[in-house]
């Protein structure tokens, strides 16, 4: 794959800033509500987990086909952080395809925070030239549902690990 860069994204109210192991601290924080987890399962990382985690991610995928884009999603009129957003990218034959996921800590939703980021994110990924952008959402999750549909993204007859797999229209 060719050498893809990420960058910070701005919009009206956040900015999408590159994932940086000194986030773990602050993101631990804004990650940890168990609830966060109902429709993914797992538990909430510690931050030294996260830390761990996150060091990781900035490192890259080990697969050359794929490559990692984190952000954590700071809210700039309260100068902290609030949740995250990623995409994997894999190069396909004819074009770049992109799984995206978000979350946003409970603290923070309802506010539409998730939905901002989320549209963010896919118009990025636009701009990169990334054909196809698709993610996975549990049935029962009608908030990420509703943020999916507001980013342009459909639900598709697809399923995978019980979740069905929403995509940009045309795909």
């Amino acid at each position: 794959m060719d050498a893809l860069k990420i960058e910070a994204v701005d919009t009206e109210r956040l900015s999408l800033v590159p994932l940086a192991v000194e986030h773990a601290d602050k993101m631990a924080d804004v990650l940890s509500d168990q609830a966060l987890h109902a429709f993914t399962g797992g538990t909430p990382y510690s931050a030294q987990a996260l830390r761990s985690r996150y060091a990781r991610l900035v490192a890259g995928s080990p697969d050359a086909s794929q490559t990692w884009w984190n952000w954590v999603i700071r809210l700039r009129a309260e100068k902290r952080l609030v949740g995250t957003v990623q995409a994997t990218i894999t190069e396909g034959e004819f074009e770049r395809a992109a799984e995206v996921a978000w979350v946003v800590g409970t603290r923070w939703q309802g506010r539409g925070i998730a939905t901002e980021a989320a549209r963010a994110l896919v118009a990025w990924l636009r701009e990169q030239d990334v054909g196809a952008i698709r993610a996975h959402i549990h049935p029962d999750h009608h908030a990420s549902a509703a943020v999916a549909g507001a980013a342009g993204l459909a639900p598709t007859s697809h399923w995978h690990e019980s979740e069905i797999r929403w995509e940009l229209p045309g795909e």
